[in-house]
């Protein structure tokens, strides 16, 4: 079914709706949840600074996103993969090295069954498969380009005042509106950060060999260096890569600045040659890194989900995961309360959302901190220390295979739709 965007249940007074949900953000998460609760039948309206149409004809952009195994089941269990899977490049084996050491860590999917590690996904063709996912119910009013200018949680629902006049009035609000969220400096949440003093160079490389689907994190002194498996040409597949590449924030603009050879020249020096010769294509992105996490993830009425409630460095690519994670947590404990006859707005539901993710998200927070500061130096002390670990973890088949299911996000308490059932 396809309806008009700007649809309203209350025809008398078009600038009223009213929903069940309110959604303040609908990019890649915020999009997601409304897809999630909507295919429960629950009224949803979603809230978006920008146009979700405007960037659905844009070429190639050199962005990409990690997509882990048990993500890969939400995404589908939503019916959002079915569009995705020819684009998809299986991620089979991960390789992790440091520096010109000659230990590495090895991950083979094999290992733990026939199920890749997860996938890597092309942003531009997500966010197309989002958008029409999003369009095929009539449940999911999206209002775009709007900005809430107020919301007020008061008494038995939350009501937002829009930048154009309109309003809307609904149970529960949900803050997906990214790092920088609006709706939870609103609501007086206090928010932890720190930088790192690095920054992401994002770009795509084509290159003459296949990757056979391999993807590889180099830990060097300046930040890992990540190159990972891209379908690419469909009657070529595999070779392609996307490249993340940490560096220094005070060089990464220099490197940026450089012309097409010489960037080539540093990125094939950190690459290596296994390859063959590379090429950049799309344009290149920076990013500065940081960390992130509020106090709590829940006010009256109000939750939040995605970047809102927490960031972290891409080192293990897992920042659209656990966002992922927190949308199939966060749907199933809504639809159970309604099934239930419960108000969906109500705190104590809340809280059991907030109890659910809290240990999960910090685990993954403190653990890509971690990791970032193990490695990102070249203190010979613990390169050695990191040397004997990635032997260690490599020579015992048990402990490996329990990191290869933190890979595929298969730890944990898990949201029924991580465990391919329908919420």
């Amino acid at each position: 079914m396809t309806r008009s965007p700007t649809k309203s249940p209350s025809p008398a007074d078009p600038g009223f709706l009213e929903a069940e949900v309110l959604i303040v953000g609908g990019g890649l998460v915020g999009s997601t949840l409304a897809i999630a609760l909507a295919q429960a039948g629950v009224d949803v309206v979603v809230i978006d600074t920008q146009d979700p149409r405007a960037g659905l004809d844009a070429g190639f952009d050199g962005r990409a996103t990690a997509i882990a195994l048990a993500t890969q089941r939400v995404l589908a269990g939503l019916g959002i993969w079915p569009p995705l899977e020819a684009y998809a490049a299986p991620i089979k084996e991960i390789r992790v090295s440091e520096g010109r050491s000659l230990f590495f860590l090895h991950y083979d999917h094999r290992e733990t069954g026939e199920e890749p590690f997860g996938f890597m996904v092309e942003n531009r063709n997500l966010r197309k498969a989002l958008f029409h996912r999003v369009r095929e119910f009539d449940a999911i009013r999206f209002l775009a380009p709007a900005a809430v200018r107020l919301l007020a949680r008061q008494g038995a629902g939350v009501t937002a005042d829009l930048s154009d006049g309109r309003k809307v009035k609904a149970r529960l609000a949900i803050a997906a509106d990214g790092r920088n969220s609006r709706t939870r400096e609103g609501a007086g949440i206090r928010v932890t950060h720190w930088s790192y003093e690095q920054a992401a160079i994002v770009c795509s490389v084509a290159h003459e060999r296949s990757h056979d689907f391999t993807a590889h994190e180099h830990f060097l002194p300046a930040g890992p260096f990540a190159i990972l498996p891209l379908m690419g040409d469909l009657d070529r597949p595999g070779h392609c890569s996307s490249i993340v590449w940490t560096e220094r924030a005070d060089l990464a603009p220099a490197i940026m600045a450089l012309d097409e050879k010489n960037f080539i020249a540093e990125l094939q020096r950190r690459f290596g040659e296994f390859l063959g010769p590379l090429e950049v294509i799309g344009p290149k992105w920076c990013y500065p890194l940081s960390l992130q996490f509020t106090e709590r993830t829940i006010d009256k009425r109000l939750a939040l989900i995605g970047d809102a409630a927490h960031a972290m460095h891409p080192i293990a690519g897992q920042g659209l995961n656990m966002g992922l994670r927190d949308v199939a947590a966060l749907a199933e404990v809504v639809l159970d309360a309604k099934r239930l006859g419960l108000d969906i707005g109500d705190g104590t539901m809340l809280e059991r959302y907030q109890r659910w993710r809290r240990f999960d998200n910090t685990l993954m927070l403190a653990m890509t901190d971690g990791l970032n500061r193990l490695f990102s130096n070249d203190i010979r002390p613990l390169r050695l220390v990191r040397d004997i670990g990635l032997a260690a973890v490599n020579a015992l088949p048990p402990l490996k295979k329990v990191f290869m299911r933190q890979a595929m996000g298969l730890v944990g308490d898990l949201p029924r739709l991580m465990r391919n059932q329908p919420l």
